[in-house]
């Protein structure tokens, strides 16, 4: 195979930062290749073993992308959930994709101190790739780059101590106790930090010219499922003969709302069911004779979609690549390291609270020969779904604060 000109310029770079750093950041927009550039760096490295963690959904890709590439040297690819498993191995780079799912901050996540042990062990050099290296706060910078010993913010024991020189630390209001708000990281100092060690690039100077046409269709749910949650909105609880919704928190009812809007829920003893198959019955009437990817939040709303498409609709990305069925994928695990370059359209059964969600899903088409993408969502009429998509769309992600504030509206 043979890199576009872009990549063996990044690889070029990329190798020369992590030889001299011992770690390297690709921050490049989605569907720009970071895979290859990643192997292309391993190889300029003389890495003989390489470790490349990534999401579940994403292992067959890269599997097949290192089978196309085969850049000479063995690799083991996995899911960041089974970091665990590795024992007894030593490797020359560790390739951490996606690598803005270890920003959590304050604390470091469980996945981010595994990473850091075994990076220390192993004394490997790192690749961090990101399309989305600050999705919502500067400070998420911290502990993607605090896994690697020898990252620029060594010399501050945690985050905490960080935060003293590089956040604009406040405090707010949370159920009548004031706490520290610690997302207000101050972009210049932070970006200036990490400037040696990273190398972003963008789908515009890759030579993109992809446009994405997004479009709403509103669906009227079935009398009762209104019903239901106007109920639920007023009293805060919904028996049954055998079950009962509870949204007695502002966290439960909203999640709850976001469910029933779409046809399913999530009782208080832990069952799902589906109530209304309004909204997968139009999906399906709407995209007949079409190969679409719908991306859905709620696992029973998987059975929902099953139940109306039946043998028309999978969730393996070889079948859909392979056959004419459609896939549906949930949102937070197909947003990322995948690419649905084969369906004519996404459909967004539901949406995600999410703005990383939103801004990663949506670009699941995009290739450079791709010049125009479709991207459909599917609103009940009069739910919460307009809401959460106008702050994912500013790139805020849609709270509970932001919820109440909604909801005091509507009883007002």
């Amino acid at each position: 195979m043979r890199l576009r000109d872009y990549q063996v310029d990044i690889s070029k770079r990329g190798v020369d930062i992590l030889n001299r750093l011992n770690m390297v950041c690709l921050a490049m927009e989605v569907r720009l290749g970071k895979t290859f550039t990643s192997l292309e760096i391993c190889r300029l490295a003389g890495a003989t073993k390489v470790l490349f963690l990534t999401k579940k959904k994403a292992i067959s890709s890269i599997q097949s992308d290192y089978d196309t590439m085969d850049p000479g040297f063995d690799i083991t690819i996995i899911n960041y959930e089974s970091i665990h498993k590795i024992e007894d191995v030593m490797f020359d780079v560790v390739v951490c994709d996606e690598s803005h799912t270890m920003s959590a901050f304050p604390k470091p996540s469980i996945r981010t101190r595994q990473i850091r042990k075994m990076l220390s062990i192993n004394n490997a050099k790192l690749i961090l790739m990101t399309g989305t290296l600050t999705p919502e706060s500067y400070s998420q910078i911290y502990h993607q780059f605090y896994v690697h010993p020898d990252n620029p913010f060594r010399s501050y024991k945690n985050f905490y101590a960080w935060s003293h020189d590089y956040v604009n630390v406040w405090q707010r209001k949370i159920n009548s106790f004031m706490v520290n708000d610690y997302s207000r990281g101050i972009e210049d100092k932070i970006m200036g930090a990490v400037a040696p060690y990273v190398i972003s690039f963008t789908q515009k100077e890759a030579g993109f010219s992809t446009d994405i046409e997004e479009e709403i269709l509103y669906v009227k749910m079935q009398d009762r499922t209104y019903q239901v949650c106007d109920t639920l909105s007023k009293d805060l609880v919904v028996e049954g003969k055998e079950e009962v919704i509870l949204g007695d928190t502002p966290a439960k009812l909203m999640q709850k709302l976001h469910q029933l809007y779409s046809g399913t829920v999530k009782f208080e003893s832990g069952n799902s069911m589906a109530i209304d198959r309004t909204k997968a019955i139009f999906v399906r009437d709407r995209f007949k004779g079409s190969k679409i990817g719908i991306f859905y939040k709620f696992k029973e709303e998987l059975k929902l979609l099953q139940s109306v498409f039946g043998d028309s609709l999978t969730t393996d990305l070889d079948e859909f690549n392979s056959t004419d069925r459609s896939i549906a994928l949930q949102i937070v695990s197909g947003r990322e390291g995948i690419s649905l370059r084969n369906a004519a359209h996404l459909v967004f059964y539901n949406i995600d609270f999410s703005a990383v969600s939103y801004w990663q899903a949506r670009d699941r088409m995009t290739t450079m020969e791709r010049t125009f993408n479709k991207v459909y969502w599917i609103f009940s009429e009069g739910g919460i779904e307009d809401k959460i998509y106008t702050a994912v769309k500013k790139k805020k992600s849609y709270t509970v604060n932001i919820f109440k504030k909604d909801y005091d509206k509507r009883r007002d």
